[in-house]
Parts: C-alpha cells; structure tokens; sequence
C-alpha cells in the first residue's frame, strides 16, 4: 500500500471562489493537495512539507501577502489568477506542467488507494470496538456506512430515522440497499409523527431547520442510549466542511453556513469520532462510492438537503403537502431522466406553494395547489444558472402533474439564477 500524502502540493487562499475548484483540478491529477489561509503559520509549513506552493488569486505583489516562509520555501510555486481558472483547458494544463513535471509529484491520489488507506486508518482507530453511524441515505453517509462495512463489518450499527420528509420510496429504497443487499445492520426509526407533531404551526424557514434538526438529534440520542459498548460515533464530515467551518473560526468567512458535523460532539454522547471522509471532496466521495459498489444512480443523484422536503414545501408544513409534492418531485424526475436532462442538470426538484389557483379539469372548475419546478446547472453551486429544458419537456411534466394529482391545478417553472436567488426556495 503506497503513501498516498507523500507528494502533496499547498494551495494557498487569498479569498477567492475558485481555490476549491483549483484544488479539486489538482487531486484529479492523483495528487493530494491541501488549502490553507494564505497567512498560515511557520510551524504549520513546515509541517506540511509541500512539494510545490499554488498561490490562488493573490493579490500583487504576492511575496508581501504571505508569510516570509512561504517565500524562503525552497519549492515551486504558481500563481493562478481568476481570468486563467476561468478558462478549464488552459488551467487542467498549466496545473498538470507544475504539479507533475516542475513539482515532479506522482499520481498517487487514486480512487484504490484511498480506499485501502481509509480502511486502514478506521481498523487502526477502532480496533475491535463499535461504531455507530447516523443514515441519512445522502451521498456521504451512504458511502461511510458502505467503506466501514468493509473495513468493520459486524461493529457498525447504522440509525436511519426516517422523518417522514424523504423523496418517494426513498426509506425503503436505504433499506433495501444496505440492510438486504449489503447486510449492513440498520435500524430504522419511523418518526414521521413526531416531526410533523413538532413542525405543526411553524412557517418561518430557519424555525423549520432548527426543529428538524433538534428533532433528529432527540430521536438519534435515544436510539443510541438503547445500543450499549458503542465507543465511536462515525460522521461523513467531508473536506469542504473542514475548509469552510476553520475559515468561520477563524474569522475569514461571514457568509458561509457552518456545519453540524464539524467541530466535536456534545458531553453527553461518550464517544469518539470516526470521519473517514474529511479528506475528500464531493466528487471524490462518489468516486469511492462507485469503487466500494454502491450503484451509480444512488452516488451521482442530485443533492438534497437535510431537512429534506421541509424546506421545498413553503410555509407550514403538513402531510397532506408532503404527500402532493414527494409524487410531483418523482414525476419530474423520471421524465428528466428519461428526456436524458438529469444528468445534464445539477440539481432539480419540484416545490409545493401553499396557494391555490383556478383550474380546469373535464370541464369542471376546480381551486387547486400550485407546484414550481426548479432545475440549475453549476459547477461549484456557489453559482448557478437556471437550466434550459425543451418546452417539450416542460409541458409533458406539467401535464402529467396536473393529470395524476388532483390536488394540483397549476404548474411554474423557476427561472431565476444565482445570484440573486439561491437554489433551495427556502
């Protein structure tokens, strides 16, 4: 098993949107690199031992914007600017000159490696202990719960509490994968009720999050205090999370969310963490995915957020309206993907209105929900322009929509980009 850091490249962060998207260029390469805040310490330099320094957008002239010892490091060091990361071609080959010939860096960041380094790491961490895992049945979890399986098998116990919010099918799909397929010992909580009880009342988004997510903390906690010898609590914390929350600590990001799974746990919960993933990106996370066997479809699905349908169904949230849009989200994906638009999209989902609109109906009048579709397609998700689907396909969607749900009377397409408006309506 080779050393998959021992040729490693150092990204420095000047602020700019693009030093994720330059690091990402750089692991595709199959070397590891690491961003750091421009003005990171000697020590931590030192330390890092890099091959080759990147200087992302700094500003000019670069040598009195970072730390002297980062111009006394006796390595090669590249400045990329915005107008270059702009153009893909000419960076995936400047990038490729200075990490592989001028660095002299071997390709040893691939897919293989990683995984036999990440089953090591967790078997030398846990040894012959438990470890329990929160299943959400997102990306990141589900390749956690798929990599500890391998590396543990029979210690792992998964939690998946189903809060009644999930797409169509979707708890029984986690099930089926992990607990009949993969034989990955799940437990499922059946909490629709309690959420719904808790959510009755509440419009306000951010109130929304908060009881969703002290909601699944109270559930988690209870069904963790009923398994006894669990020493590690696993997490699919992902590197973009550890970037993000340290540039929050430290006072270089006001704008960026931070994470719950970054930063500890609460006193009360008397184990140590296992975060497998903190070293990967997103695209690296379903790379390892496919590699550990998970199916394609499951790995590369669009993102969803954690609250789940609470925050696409606007204002109050009742089951009658989690009903109507779980089947109007699943009409609209299967025509996607059947038109060959979902994986030319980024993200896209539908989103109940809590309006009502006259329709028609058979010729009799009918005062009925109103549904929004919502698709974009994105690089980085920190832009994103609204996706140009045939009118064809619009109009299939909306028809079958309106057809099949009877609640329904009304059909809108969302046509805003971002900025100025975010992905999620909520």
């Amino acid at each position: 098993m080779s050393d998959i850091h021992a040729h490693k490249i150092l990204i420095l962060d000047f602020g700019s949107q693009y030093t994720q998207l330059v690091a990402r260029c750089v692991r595709d390469l199959g070397v590891y690199c690491e961003i750091h805040a421009h003005d990171m310490k000697e020590a931590d330099l030192l330390a890092l031992a890099p091959r080759g320094v990147i200087l992302v957008n700094a500003p000019e002239p670069a040598a009195n914007n970072v730390s002297p010892a980062v111009s006394a490091l006796k390595v090669p060091k590249l400045e990329v600017s915005n107008t270059l990361q702009a153009k893909d071609e000419e960076l995936r080959n400047q990038l490729k000159h200075f990490v592989l010939e001028a660095c002299a860096c071997e390709a040893l960041w691939t897919s293989a490696e990683i995984i036999k380094n990440m089953i090591k790491q967790v078997r030398d961490q846990v040894g012959n202990k438990k470890v329990l895992l929160g299943l959400s049945g997102g990306v990141d979890s589900s390749v956690v719960a798929a990599l500890l399986h391998k590396a543990i098998g029979k210690q792992l116990t998964c939690v998946f509490v189903d809060h009644g919010l999930m797409r169509k099918n979707e708890g029984d799909q986690v099930m089926e994968m992990f607990a009949q397929n993969m034989g990955v010992n799940v437990i499922r909580v059946d909490a629709a009720k309690l959420f719904l009880d808790r959510l009755k009342g509440i419009s306000d988004p951010e109130a929304k999050r908060k009881v969703i997510g002290n909601t699944f903390i109270d559930v988690f906690d209870e069904e963790a205090a009923k398994l006894t010898d669990v020493d590690f609590l696993a997490q699919g914390t992902i590197y973009p999370d550890i970037i993000e929350s340290i540039a929050i600590k430290d006072g270089k990001a006001n704008t960026i969310k931070s994470h719950h799974n970054v930063g500890g746990l609460p006193d009360s919960m008397r184990m140590d963490l296992v975060e497998p993933l903190r070293e990967l990106f997103k695209d690296e996370v379903r790379k390892i995915g496919v590699e550990l066997g998970l199916p394609h479809g499951m790995v590369y699905r669009h993102p969803f957020p954690g609250p789940g349908l609470g925050v696409r169904i606007l204002g109050e949230i009742k089951q009658e309206y989690a009903d109507i849009l779980r089947e109007a989200d699943a009409i609209f994906i299967e025509e996607l993907r059947a038109a060959g638009w979902y994986e030319k999209t980024s993200q896209a989902f539908a989103v109940f209105l809590p309006i009502k609109s006259v329709g028609v109906i058979d010729d009799t009048r009918r005062y009925e929900w109103v549904i929004a579709l919502r698709a974009v397609e994105t690089i980085d998700f920190m832009t994103a322009r609204w996706a140009h689907l045939p009118y064809e396909l619009l109009e299939k969607v909306s028809s079958r929509i309106i057809i099949e749900l009877p609640q329904v009377s009304r059909v809108a397409y969302d046509v805003s980009s971002k900025p100025p408006a975010t992905i999620e309506w909520e």
